[in-house]
């Protein structure tokens, strides 16, 4: 009697141990759950909206992109932290399924006019002659530049020459496409200007680089003409006068030795 129970009971506790491992097991959701990759978008960006509960691991299981890319892409923490409704970019989408790679923005200097770039291989020498008003040797924004000024720069082989004119203006003379090496530039002040820099300068350029060299010059003081009447002393004028000094000086004490031993009568002894 006691073996048909117990038999039972072993067969109970098999079922019961059965349809519990059953029902947890359809309960828990899988791991690695299907994941339909979103439409990208005009601009051909995939864009994955975060749920709550999302990590960048869970993420990078769904979609196979690696926790380090999603972090590139997004610019995300080293901790990876994310917030409800975030958007994550994943890629590009379209014919050829790119990951656009992160792009460094250049800001534009505001004010400044564009520069051209050298082509490879080749560089860009520009010359600025200002009018220095103080004669500080320092170009200030106020000074503008000089137009006349004679300008020329030849390579030290012979690679490039060629000589021109400042402008004036706003805009520096620059010379375009110079072959990399070394070069000698010179500049002559126009005329009724001093220089306040040097007149020459040597330098080495490298290709793709651009240089700038900057020269100044100082208005020449014009002299003011004399006054009507106005004469100048200098030495010569003064050794004149001490000259005519002297003589009248001499000639009054010839008249006077004249009158006074002329009328002075003679004895003899």
């Amino acid at each position: 009697m006691k073996r048909p129970i117990a038999l039972t009971t072993f067969l109970l506790t098999i079922l019961f141990l059965a349809s519990y491992s059953f029902t947890a097991q359809a309960s828990t959701p899988a791991q690695g759950s299907a994941f339909s990759t979103p439409t990208p978008l005009p601009d051909g960006r995939i864009i994955y909206i975060v749920q709550s509960g999302d990590s960048c691991f869970r993420i990078s299981a769904l979609t196979g992109i690696p926790i380090e890319q999603l972090r590139s892409l997004n610019r995300l923490s080293e901790d990876c932290a994310l917030s409800e409704g975030q958007e994550l970019l994943l890629g590009i989408g379209g014919p050829s399924g790119a990951t656009p790679t992160p792009q460094v923005e250049s800001t534009p200097t505001v004010g400044a006019p564009p520069t051209a770039t050298p082509p490879p291989g080749q560089a860009r020498i520009c010359v600025v002659l200002y009018d220095d008003v103080n004669g500080d040797s320092l170009r200030q924004d106020t000074e503008t530049l000089l137009a006349g000024g004679a300008l020329s720069i030849s390579g030290a082989s012979g690679q490039f020459s060629q000589s021109a004119t400042t402008p004036g203006g706003t805009d520096p003379l620059c010379f375009e496409r110079v072959p990399e090496g070394t070069y000698n530039i010179s500049i002559a002040a126009p005329d009724n200007y001093n220089p306040t820099t040097q007149l020459n300068h040597t330098l080495v350029v490298n290709a793709g680089e651009q240089v700038e060299i900057i020269f100044g010059a100082q208005q020449a003081v014009a002299e003011l003409p004399a006054e009507p009447g106005e004469t100048s002393a200098g030495p010569g004028s003064l050794l004149g006068i001490l000259g005519i000094g002297f003589l009248l000086a001499g000639l009054g004490l010839g008249v006077f030795a004249w009158r006074f031993y002329g009328r002075k009568p003679m004895y003899n002894k």
